[in-house]
């Protein structure tokens, strides 16, 4: 797995809090700087010839606004974990635990790979002495959305979880029924998640747990949920009520969750407590619109917590 990481010059001096997530397309896609490796590894048919997709979406990743603003960005191609189709399990980390043939009906599927794969990356940015690693933050996008509250729910040493766009069995309530279903994710993606899971198609109401539960996994930490309001596939208001549900978890330790029930406006941020909500004009995608809430949220969470006296603590 080749993890990708930039740093600002203040790395020098102090460690710094970093973004880490996945991308889709590989390395070379997120920035035209041509010091960036093609990625070798899987790659989905639209990302073809690799070449050809240097600096693509870079929209989508802000790097010089990240720097600016102090906070390092290490990102990977989530097919150096496992490939995004259905092979059987055979291909990517899979093959190096069970055989198919000894999977069991809640073994794990590709998100759950890719959670772990987060957790790899983790271990690094952890002997990294410019990471701050009290400071990282996991976030992810649509399918990776899901990939990161995963990740978060597991690993603790993630001090941040953002979710982006997650909609079903990442960030919606399944029990919600709006946008995508628990069944037309398992058809779609019968790779994602564990056998078991596909018992409860056209049966939300059969689940024993739903997606406000692993947000408030993530207590006493901060969490950011995100939404558009063109994505309806992924449910905004879905995702929001996730967020309202699990705020009562962060009460048990004496913390503001969300401290609203009422959802926002377009492109206007709730941020004033431990669990985070906007949900943008626009479609599914990750804007800079999007990555500017995670810092200001970044910011209240960690900035304030570096300082004592008016004074910054190095760490």
């Amino acid at each position: 797995m080749n993890l990708l990481l930039y740093l600002p010059q203040s790395a020098n001096e102090q460690a710094v809090p970093v973004l880490l997530l996945l991308n889709f397309g590989g390395n070379h896609t997120i920035h035209s700087d041509p010091a960036i490796a093609i990625t070798q590894g899987y790659l989905r048919e639209k990302y073809r010839p690799a070449e050809e997709f240097r600096g693509k979406k870079a929209p989508r990743y802000p790097i010089e606004a990240l720097l600016a603003r102090g906070y390092g960005i290490a990102t990977a191609n989530y097919g150096d974990i496992d490939p995004d189709f259905h092979d059987g399990f055979e291909n990517g980390i899979h093959s190096l635990f069970n055989a198919p043939s000894q999977r069991s009906g809640d073994a794990w599927g590709a998100v759950g790979a890719w959670a772990w794969g987060l957790s790899r990356f983790m271990d690094y940015l952890e002997t990294d002495t410019d990471v701050d690693h009290s400071r990282v933050a996991v976030l992810g996008h649509s399918r990776l959305g899901k990939a990161a509250l995963w990740a978060g729910a597991q690993d603790e040493r993630f001090a941040m979880v953002i979710s982006n766009n997650s909609g079903c069995t990442g960030a919606a309530l399944s029990r919600h029924q709006k946008g995508e279903s628990v069944a037309q994710v398992n058809k779609s993606f019968p790779h994602w998640f564990c056998e078991n899971y596909k018992q409860h198609n056209d049966k939300e109401s059969s689940l024993p747990v739903d997606q406000h539960m692993l947000i408030a996994l993530m207590a006493p930490r901060p969490v950011y949920v995100a939404s558009a309001d063109r994505d309806l596939w992924a449910d905004p208001e879905g995702e929001f009520l996730s967020c309202v549900h699990a705020a009562p978890v962060y009460k048990l330790f004496d913390l503001d969750g969300m401290q609203t029930e009422k959802m926002p406006a377009s492109n206007q941020p709730i941020n004033d407590g431990h669990i985070g909500y906007h949900v943008r004009q626009g479609e599914h995608d990750l804007t800079p619109y999007d990555w500017s809430c995670y810092m200001d949220f970044a910011d209240k969470h960690w900035k304030a917590s570096q300082q004592k006296d008016g004074k910054v603590i190095s760490k």
